[in-house]
């Protein structure tokens, strides 16, 4: 059997160790509430759901597609933020293939902790940008992920191309 390894999510993984009070609201409902966007690297608000780049990226551009409203699943959420959540994949991949022009995507969500959910009580999918060699030998070697472009730069691209598709 081979294994797939990937030692650069440690420092997420290692914010689960240390038992903490916990906080009001999922980390998304807190982002929204304290409305600094470009700080916390939000996109993009829409009616239901917003855009957000994803602080432990797998690759750069890494974006979450999130509704407002905390939800474990699919059907807590209305049908208006369920169709907007989807409208808003299709953007985030507009967006990223106007700014990044990636080779593919993962899209996914993980529902439940079992499944890989770092924030389970507020749903939320996942674009992930891949470009054909991006995988290579510094994750193993090296216990390295290279992320090719510092995030406030891919932010402002992304941004940039965002509000361009959405006038």
């Amino acid at each position: 059997m081979e294994k797939l390894w990937s030692p650069w999510r440690s420092q997420y993984i290692d914010t689960f160790k240390e038992e903490k009070e916990p906080l009001p609201g999922s980390l998304f409902t807190r982002i929204l509430a304290e409305n600094d966007d470009r700080k916390n690297y939000l996109l993009y608000r829409g009616k239901t759901c917003f855009i957000i780049m994803n602080l432990y990226p797998y690759n750069s551009g890494h974006l979450m597609i999130v509704p407002y409203k905390e939800a474990r699943e699919l059907a807590e959420l209305d049908e208006d933020t369920r169709l907007e959540m989807f409208a808003l994949l299709e953007l985030g991949t507009r967006a990223l293939n106007d700014v990044m022009k990636p080779h593919g995507f993962n899209i996914g969500a993980n529902l439940g902790r079992v499944a890989g959910a770092g924030i389970e009580d507020h749903l939320h999918f996942h674009i992930v940008p891949r470009w054909n060699g991006d995988t290579n030998f510094m994750p193993v070697l090296n216990d390295v992920k290279v992320i090719s472009e510092e995030m406030g730069r891919t932010f402002d691209k992304l941004k940039k191309s965002l509000d361009k598709l959405t006038k």
